[in-house]
């Protein structure tokens, strides 16, 4: 093989392996190890609260709300307003963990379900942790967040 021809099959594989580094996924999984399926109840209801509190509009949490709830919260008409009356729940910065049932059922056969959530964050000086639980119903195919309870442990 002549050197010409070595110059191009190296020329090739570099540019092969800088394209496979450059294709990760700037999006960070969600989920204690970042692997929460998106048909899940629980990966729904991380997701929608991270919009409440990450988000600057609240499209992403109304798209996934049931129309009960999306009427809600289209009436607060901002993030900070959902999350000082409807959660009564405040944020600067927030990590959403949903917390595991212990069940081992097939959600995807299910209708309804319940994923309690854990927050912890800062609040201008203060660290706050608290729980909220959601309630989801399946509708076409996808988890519609229903209904947001209080901590119902304390």
């Amino acid at each position: 093989m002549n050197k010409r021809m070595w110059y191009a099959l190296f020329g090739l594989f570099t540019l092969l392996l800088l394209q496979a580094c450059g294709e990760s996924s700037d999006e960070e999984g969600l989920g204690r190890y970042g692997m929460l399926d998106e048909s899940t109840p629980e990966y729904t209801a991380v997701t929608f609260l991270r919009s409440i509190y990450e988000d600057e509009n609240l499209n992403t949490a109304i798209s996934l709300s049931s129309d009960k709830m999306a009427r809600i919260l289209t009436r607060y008409h901002s993030n900070s307003n959902v999350q000082r009356h409807l959660l009564n729940l405040r944020y600067d910065t927030v990590t959403i963990t949903p917390q595991s049932s212990g069940g081992v059922g097939r959600v995807e056969f299910s209708e309804a379900s319940t994923i309690t959530v854990f927050l912890s964050g800062m609040y201008g000086e203060d660290k706050v942790e608290d729980l909220r639980s959601l309630d989801l119903v399946q509708e076409g195919g996808e988890w519609k967040v229903t209904k947001i309870h209080a901590d119902t442990y304390l």
